[in-house]
């Protein structure tokens, strides 16, 4: 079945590793008539970007959803960040079980779905901690 995806001016999506922009000044249309990894702009987290932990573990799993040929590398890099995770926060198990399990099954896309709730965990964490600091 194929996907279609509309681009705005200047929006980039990354199909099958290649990253590409829509150069035009208006919005265009795309059809992807075969199964390829494919990221739209609002998926992709940029290293420099991957500033926290959860967020780096989004970014190791996109490089495995994009770059099929080093998997052991990051999948290497995804076990070691997820145990840092949940030796520090062990109410994330749940959300781990689910992102792991999707790896397994080599289903990339719906492990960094996953990671997305991983990453808003995290920020409420982070808020409540900020929250708390200040009211000592």
């Amino acid at each position: 079945m194929a996907l279609k995806l509309s681009l705005k001016a200047n929006e980039r999506i990354i199909a099958g590793g290649a990253v590409l922009r829509n150069a035009t000044g208006k919005t265009v249309e795309l059809i992807v008539e075969n199964e390829i990894p494919l990221l739209r702009e609002k998926e992709i987290l940029s290293e420099a970007k991957a500033d926290t932990p959860c967020k780096r573990v989004y970014f190791v799993i996109q490089l495995m959803y994009i770059d099929g040929q080093n998997l052991q590398k990051y999948q290497t890099l995804y076990w070691d960040l997820a145990r840092d995770v949940l030796n520090a926060a062990p109410s994330t198990t749940g959300i781990f079980t689910a992102i792991s399990e999707a790896i397994y099954n080599g289903k990339y896309y719906q492990a960094l779905k996953e990671t997305r709730k991983l990453i808003q965990y995290e920020t409420k964490a982070i808020e409540h901690a900020r929250i708390a600091g200040r009211a000592v």
